[in-house]
């Protein structure tokens, strides 16, 4: 057994380096507002919460880091602890990411993500886009029918 430290607070990348001081090695990291954003340069991104907490472990228990973005505020709740099960009834997506949308999804849906605003915009990062509107409606079932989003910029309102 390890002492694993709390990294709450701290850049991802720091309390990688740490929990690799700490003899923890089987590191992992989630985007805590549940946009399905990749933390793909870990200096850009701070720890918000972390599972297990911290005490005293296995040396090789799985360490999940919730992260944000540097400039962005942590939620009050982690919403991206756990991926979607893949839907065969169609979730409300509303306010979520088209990414999220698109993983929950299986991936044979045909899936159409366009600009709700009229500006017309290509939707090209689905992380930085929320929902506002999906046809069919959630609760349906489906089926194999295409699915079509709706979404603006998550600074942007529906």
């Amino acid at each position: 057994m390890d002492a694993l430290p709390d990294m709450t607070g701290k850049g991802l990348q720091s309390a990688q380096d740490q929990a690799q001081a700490a003899g923890f090695y089987n590191l992992h990291s989630h985007d805590a507002l549940g946009r399905g954003r990749m933390q793909a340069l870990d200096q850009n991104w701070k720890v918000c919460g972390q599972t297990p907490a911290e005490g005293q472990h296995p040396a090789d228990v799985k360490i999940d880091f919730a992260s944000v973005k540097l400039e962005e505020d942590c939620p009050g709740t982690d919403q991206g602890a756990s991926r979607p099960e893949t839907a065969n009834t169609m979730p409300d997506f509303t306010g979520k990411s088209g990414k999220v949308a698109r993983q929950a999804l299986d991936a044979s849906t045909s899936l159409r993500v366009t600009d709700a605003s009229p500006a017309g915009r290509m939707v090209l990062m689905e992380s930085n886009w929320q929902v506002c509107t999906q046809e069919p409606t959630a609760g349906t079932k489906l089926d194999g029918q295409p699915v079509t989003l709706t979404a603006v910029k998550f600074d942007e309102t529906c």
